[in-house]
């Protein structure tokens, strides 16, 4: 994660870069999340991280938050522990699990999180979550009352087709357009289409010649 983080950092001008604690890099408890989240920072050069985790991770979140770096919450579907919940399903449906999503967003917004995320809940949940909190929430999957939202670039573009959750709204599909540019790629190389003099730099004929005489 720091050597994709470090990528994004260095053709970033302006953007926020958030850096993504990986899967046990942060749940041995807040020690070992502030290790990780200042490594990400500072290895990384991103400006703030995300963690995965509700209520029980507030003191995670504000240990990170207390040693000086900007944290993001994540809540509802969470990739990164989604067997604990049977896999990529829509979180919050019912009344109760829903003001217990709410009450994670509170803590964790008590605990210093600056944002949170929230993915695949019902519409009106996502819209609760916004309202209830002072900060901003960006909604992936959430309905269209959070503060923001998120569409990864892969599924935006439609470079992967493999998965395709119902929230996904494909603006292209340039999966087939690679497809399509890599086969006449291979064709035109080993039929000789490719390279063509157009695409070859050449040679002053005089040096050429000597070139050839000297063989």
């Amino acid at each position: 994660m720091i050597h994709h983080t470090r990528a994004v950092a260095r053709g970033t001008d302006r953007a926020l870069v958030i850096g993504d604690l990986p899967f046990g890099s942060y749940n041995e408890g807040p020690a070992q999340a502030v290790h990780s989240a200042i490594r990400l920072v500072k290895e990384g050069g991103c400006t703030a991280v995300k963690i995965e985790g509700g209520i029980e991770f507030a003191p995670t979140v504000q240990a990170i938050s207390e040693a000086g770096i900007p944290v993001v919450g994540h809540v509802g579907l969470m990739p990164q522990s989604a067997a604990k919940v049977g896999g990529f399903k829509v979180q919050a449906r019912t009344t109760e699990s829903a003001l217990a999503l709410v009450e994670s967003g509170r803590a964790l917004q008590r605990a210093g999180a600056f944002m949170i995320v929230v993915e695949a809940v019902p519409g009106p949940v996502g819209a609760l979550l916004s309202q209830s909190l002072q900060i901003p929430v960006i909604g992936v999957g959430a309905g269209t009352g959070c503060d923001g939202q998120v569409l990864v670039t892969e599924d935006l573009l439609g470079i992967q087709q493999d998965l395709c959750p119902r929230f996904v709204k494909r603006y292209a599909n340039l999966a087939g357009a690679m497809r399509h540019a890599v086969r006449s790629y291979v064709s035109e190389v080993k039929t000789g289409i490719f390279p063509a003099e157009e695409h070859a730099y050449p040679m002053d004929h005089e040096e050429e010649a000597k070139l050839r005489s000297g063989l």
